[in-house]
């Protein structure tokens, strides 16, 4: 998969889980988490890492006292590049 094609996924799993319930307004509002988790993806990191990752980024970066499906988002991420690399082979 070419990197745009993984960035333009991504985004659309991001404004599918929407943590803040913005996604139908802004389309964007979750590209600065982009980079970061293909960056961890890429080098290999687990369910945990994207878990931990995510809380921490909810809650200091947007601020959310009780973030929405963590647990679940990082195992859709993880599963998501699973079948990315997958398909490469």
């Amino acid at each position: 998969m070419e990197p745009v094609d993984a960035q333009d996924n991504l985004r659309y799993l991001l404004n599918e889980w929407d943590p803040i319930g913005v996604a139908d307004l802004v389309q964007d509002e979750y590209d600065c988490l982009i980079g970061p988790i293909l960056s961890r993806l890429t080098r290999g990191a687990e369910r945990a890492e994207m878990r931990e990752f995510l809380w921490h980024e909810l809650t200091e970066h947007f601020g959310l006292s009780r973030p929405y499906d963590v647990d679940g988002m990082a195992d859709r991420l993880t599963a998501w590049w699973t079948s990315i690399r997958t398909q490469e082979v």
